[in-house]
């Protein structure tokens, strides 16, 4: 191996949840009075977290958000959990296929419960174990800033420029980058539009991967 340990983002590298979610987020907007379309939430939205993500969101429709918002946002979030998600193609075996003592974890702006739950979905709670990191919970600044990723490097006990990334937004590679970790940008996702890699790679990612296959020899 390349690398002493592997950082995983989660959505959009794992499942396949970045097209689905903002476009329930575009729905919700549109429904409120605020035409937004799916590629626009993704363009504004995708990879923030916390405040940073409701400032976001108030900035682009110019005022507070819906009282309703937040309740409909949880109903759709328990809906996805108790259904499950999609892999990203050939991301569960990817990730079975790596050594067992490879140092590996998963850095998210997602909450760790809705983590948690979607990797019990793919089977793979016991890989990660205790290690599954939300940009929202276990540090003050989240993605783009890098914290969340030196974070999970220092849990792992090995030096962020020894590790690999695997990111798939725009928002996080601009923090995984800044962290001094090598990263990969994964285009594997249904949301990776013509251009995505253009865009990950003006921003300083160093490889680019269209499937896990990519993955494993770039780390190999």
């Amino acid at each position: 191996m390349k690398f002493d340990a592997i950082l995983f983002d989660f959505d959009g590298v794992l499942i396949e949840s970045e097209y689905a979610g903002n476009k329930h987020i575009a729905d919700f907007l549109t429904a409120a009075g605020h035409p937004t379309s799916p590629e626009q939430s993704m363009a504004n939205f995708m990879g923030y977290s916390g405040a940073e993500f409701r400032r976001r969101l108030r900035e682009w429709i110019g005022g507070e958000l819906p009282e309703h918002w937040d309740r409909e946002r949880l109903a759709e979030d328990d809906r996805a959990m108790a259904e499950g998600i999609a892999e990203v193609a050939g991301a569960t075996a990817f990730v079975r296929g790596l050594p067992a003592d490879l140092p590996k974890a998963v850095v998210s702006s997602s909450s760790t419960r809705w983590l948690h739950r979607h990797l019990a979905h793919l089977g793979l709670t016991d890989v990660f174990g205790s290690h599954v990191y939300s940009g929202a919970e276990h540090v003050e600044h989240g993605k783009p800033a890098p914290d969340l990723y030196l974070f999970a490097a220092a849990q792992l006990g090995v030096p962020i420029s020894a590790c690999a990334v695997l990111e798939d937004s725009p928002v996080g590679a601009e923090g995984a980058v800044a962290s001094g970790a090598t990263v990969i940008g994964l285009c594997a996702g249904s949301h990776c539009a013509p251009g995505h890699a253009d865009r990950l790679r003006a921003l300083g990612v160093q490889h680019i991967a269209h499937d896990f296959d990519a993955v494993a020899r770039l780390i190999s």
